[in-house]
């Protein structure tokens, strides 16, 4: 008897042995994406994936601490054979500070103009120190523009190196291509400021005009980063107009005295009356000790108070102290200065770089 066709063992085909691959494919991922996106599952804390270990010099081998430079625990440190290192101190680290400060990378040539109606009170000191220290402290190019329409003794700050002037630079400004061009009319000091000199001659009866500063800092802010003009005592000297125009700040030089004090808060009342409110809302004030023992008790005017008179008109406002180098009239040296003139004159240099528009 044959057996029933239920009792027959199927046929290959019948078997279904083979899928079909388009519907082996999880429903889930053929799925529309949701309208909001797909949410996303948060790990627990244990199980979330931890970031790289940083394998910087630092990170791996920590910040080694400095041996001394100065002072008495530089003593102590090579007193005991480099086994007790206190590092440095709070002025030395307040130094370094300042270094970094004043060396703060410029995409382009900033301006520097300093003022006082009054001579007498030290600016074209200020001018060349302040210029040496930004020139130590940088690795780029500084120069200082004797822009004084009289004789100006800004050139008498640093070696003479050329008997050129502003004029032999205007006057051959259209050949000059080059660093090397330009730094055959200005003298170089040992702390590689740079300083363009005035005319001298009293037989030149030319007046340095506001478009002859202009085409000097045309030719200067090619190669400089840095640019301090000294400018005249007179505000209505025909090249202030182009100086206070392209200032991208202004140091206000006065002596401890009254009327150095008085001369300097004219200036501010001349700028305020004239326009350059701005101006004088960034300036910085400087009290300069042309006299022994003008900062230190030894004046019977009130420096607090002087002080404080250009506080409120200022952004900020420095003393520096008298020193017998500067005194002397003659090269400038910084070495030769004494301690706190330097960190004085670094902290005016910080203080001004604290505006330098940021290097991105």
């Amino acid at each position: 008897m044959l057996p029933q066709a239920s009792d027959q063992p199927a046929s290959f085909r019948a078997q279904q042995r083979f899928v079909d691959p388009a519907q082996a494919i999880p429903p889930e991922w053929t799925a529309p994406t949701p309208p909001h996106g797909i949410p996303v599952v948060e790990l627990p804390e244990a199980q979330a994936p931890q970031p790289y270990l940083d394998l910087s010099t630092v990170a791996l081998l920590g910040q080694p601490k400095r041996k001394p430079s100065g002072g008495w625990r530089r003593w102590l440190y090579a007193g005991s054979f480099g086994l007790i290192n206190l590092g440095e101190g709070r002025k030395i680290m307040r130094r370094k500070e300042l270094t970094e400060q004043a060396s703060k990378p410029l995409r382009s040539c900033y301006r520097i103009a300093l003022l006082s109606l009054k001579g007498g009170v030290g600016k074209t000191t200020i001018t060349a120190t302040l210029g040496a220290t930004f020139a130590s402290a940088r690795g780029d190019r500084v120069i200082a523009v004797d822009a004084n329409p009289d004789r100006g003794t800004l050139s008498q700050k640093v070696p003479l190196e050329t008997a050129s002037t502003v004029r032999h630079l205007l006057r051959d400004a259209e050949g000059i291509s080059s660093y090397s061009d330009v730094r055959a009319y200005t003298s170089q000091g040992p702390s590689r400021l740079e300083v363009l000199a005035s005319e001298s001659d009293p037989a030149v009866s030319e007046a340095f005009s506001s478009e002859d500063y202009q085409r000097t800092l045309e030719v200067l802010e090619k190669f400089y980063s840095l640019v301090l003009t000294d400018c005249g005592t007179g505000m209505l000297h025909s090249a202030m107009s182009a100086v206070l125009n392209n200032a991208d700040v202004l140091v206000v030089v006065s002596s401890g005295s009254v009327d150095g004090a008085r001369s300097a808060s004219a200036t501010l009342d001349w700028l305020d009356a004239h326009g350059y409110q701005q101006l004088v809302a960034d300036a910085i004030a400087v009290i300069n000790a042309v006299r022994p023992n003008s900062g230190r008790g030894g004046s019977r005017v009130d420096q607090a108070k002087v002080a404080d008179h250009f506080a409120r008109r200022c952004k900020a406002v420095l003393t520096v102290p008298f020193d017998p180098h500067l005194e002397e009239g003659a090269e400038i040296s910084l070495d030769r200065l004494r301690p706190e003139t330097r960190d004085a004159l670094l902290e005016l240099a910080a203080t001004v770089a604290a505006g330098f528009p940021a290097a991105h």
